[in-house]
């Protein structure tokens, strides 16, 4: 996207060969390694201007999790889709909630119901079901006849 040229470039320059920059579906994608996330997000934020973490999610790929970010720079109507995978074997990855305190929740809803850990979350529990409920209902292995 035209719009985003200049963060698309200084985000290649910066982060090299840890991110991979797509375009389609009406969005850019920007594909960072896990490690990297949080520093990509205070740049994105603090940088370029994206000051609204709208949603973040996960999805269940059998062999590892992808988090989905969605951010907006809201007064220039700029948009972004930022992904990253984890292993399952050890799904923690380094939680926004210092670039964006409304991630607070959103993570503990991904911890929640897929079991993923966001590293330096400071309340890092159970968000809608009961604090002895054991397993996580939205990865693909959790059993269909509990």
């Amino acid at each position: 996207m035209k719009v985003l040229k200049g963060v698309v470039e200084d985000i290649s320059q910066v982060f090299g060969d840890q991110v991979l920059i797509e375009e389609g579906a009406g969005f850019t994608v920007i594909r960072v390694i896990c490690p990297q996330v949080s520093l990509l997000m205070r740049r994105l934020k603090e940088i370029h201007g994206f000051n609204y973490l709208a949603n973040l999610t996960a999805v269940d790929y059998r062999d590892r999790f992808e988090l989905v970010y969605h951010v907006y720079a809201v007064p220039e109507n700029r948009g972004l889709v930022v992904k990253t995978s984890v292993s399952r074997e050890e799904p923690v990855v380094p939680s926004v909630v210092s670039v964006w305190p409304a991630a607070d929740w959103q993570e503990r809803e991904v911890f929640d119901l897929l079991g993923i850990s966001f590293e330096g979350h400071s309340n890092l529990r159970r968000i809608l079901l009961p604090e002895g409920f054991e397993g996580h209902p939205l990865r693909k292995d959790f059993p269909a006849e509990r």
